[in-house]
């Protein structure tokens, strides 16, 4: 007789905060009707900037860091991209949404008549820990100085990687940004964060053969990506977002200043 290997099971418990994850990606992707728009951005010369800078600002600079300032000063100037939906069911106007997470108190779909700007913007940037997926929000990234953000993003990277976060530090998000670009990644989508309306993802830097005035040259491109809520931002605007933070990233001066 032979042998027959018997094939068991493996199970994982899930921890408390994979759980959490799960079920706010799941209630962004039922309730949040997105579209996709895609850009690269000619990264040259703020990548190489970055040796320079840690010397002049006495803190070294990572790529988070340009992508929090650039969505913070773009976002200032299309503030539309940090709107959010509110409601008055008295109204009566009641948009059509699939499979809705959730029902009001009145039996229906959610209710929106208003379109709320945040206050602040507050770039939550997601962070991958040993005890799952974490989103630390650096706030008020527009009136921040590079070098405060990359002081910030580090301090906030090392507490969710030893899980030391506080619940202020977590809180508040109004925008998103992924960056799976260190993990050679080339280009992805996110999710959209459920406070959030936008998020933008960020993939690979690669050294790319790109026509310079007539000539062949090796440039270091940039895949960027934004998820956006087609409820609150018209899909013009968000390109015309888009355009800008590729705008700041390939004419870096304005995000050192």
């Amino acid at each position: 007789m032979t042998d027959m290997a018997i094939k068991t099971e493996t199970r994982i418990p899930m921890s408390r905060i994979q759980k959490l994850i799960g079920q706010r990606m799941l209630e962004s992707k039922q309730t949040k009707p997105c579209y996709y728009i895609g850009i690269k951005a000619d990264t040259t010369e703020l990548m190489d900037s970055r040796h320079e800078l840690k010397k002049r600002l006495g803190v070294k600079i990572t790529s988070n860091a340009f992508y929090i300032k650039a969505l913070g000063l773009a976002v200032r100037e299309f503030p539309l991209m940090v709107g959010s939906l509110q409601g008055d069911c008295s109204t009566g106007f009641q948009p059509v949404q699939t499979r809705p997470v959730h029902r009001t108190p009145y039996g229906g779909w959610p209710c929106y008549d208003t379109i709320k700007i945040a206050d602040s913007i507050n770039v939550g940037f997601a962070v991958s820990a040993p005890h799952g997926l974490v989103v630390p929000v650096v706030k008020e990234a527009d009136k921040k100085s590079l070098a405060e953000i990359a002081v910030l993003e580090k301090e906030l990277t090392d507490k969710a990687r030893s899980n030391k976060l506080s619940l202020d530090e977590i809180t508040g998000e109004t925008i998103g940004l992924s960056n799976l670009g260190v993990y050679d990644i080339d280009s992805f989508i996110g999710i959209v964060p459920p406070p959030a309306t936008t998020i933008l993802a960020v993939g690979n830097t690669l050294r790319t053969a790109v026509p310079v005035n007539g000539k062949i040259v090796i440039r270091k491109i940039t895949d960027l990506t934004i998820a956006v809520d087609s409820r609150v931002v018209p899909d013009p605007y968000a390109a015309k977002f888009l355009a800008r933070i590729a705008e700041l990233l390939q004419g870096p001066t304005q995000l050192i200043s």
